[in-house]
């Protein structure tokens, strides 16, 4: 193989894991799955997420749990995502729309974000993880009450998802687990 070639070989591998690293967050995100997230990122990176929490991305997982249990629903869905590499560095810019779904003191609300994150990967002994991520909010779409309907004819007889491992993926996948990445 020429050396363009594998040099070109060897960026798309990187952005692949490095697309795949930016999915397993929403997947972990989403199914509170902590063990994962805590694998996501490196011991010394950093994690900007609004008035939530900034700081070490590790203190920010210890934090999830507290902040995630008013969440009914999460739903983060990535759509575009640009990256450039430098070696063993990289960052990328990664949009996304993600759907909350909130219980309140009287009701549920929704608060539908659309917004990107800034992020800043390494890679060290061949493993890329984020070593800093900063949500940025372009707009956010609030429903109070929520306009969520689960119960709605149409979803009659469909698996629900769940936050946590009552999601139904976990009894249907071999493959995927819970807390791996």
């Amino acid at each position: 193989m020429d050396a363009e070639l594998e040099r070109a070989l060897r960026e798309l591998l990187d952005k692949q894991a490095i697309y795949e690293l930016v999915m397993a967050y929403a997947n972990a995100a989403d199914r509170h799955d902590h063990v994962k997230m805590r694998a996501l990122y490196w011991e010394d990176a950093i994690d900007e997420h609004g008035h939530f929490f900034t700081g070490p991305a590790q203190a920010f997982i210890d934090r999830l749990p507290e902040i995630q249990k008013d969440m009914a629903i999460l739903h983060h869905n990535v759509t575009t995502v640009n990256l450039q590499l430098a070696g063993d560095r990289a960052e990328g810019e990664v949009y996304l729309i993600a759907m909350h779904q909130v219980r309140g003191a009287q009701r549920h609300y929704d608060v539908l974000i659309g917004g990107r994150y800034f992020d800043q990967y390494e890679k060290r002994a061949g493993l890329w993880k984020f070593s800093r991520r900063s949500i940025v909010a372009d707009w956010a779409y609030v429903a109070d009450p929520s306009a969520i309907r689960l119960d709605h004819p149409f979803l009659a007889g469909a698996h629900l998802g769940k936050p946590g491992p009552a999601d139904p993926s976990y009894g249907f996948f071999s493959l995927f687990k819970r807390g791996e990445r």
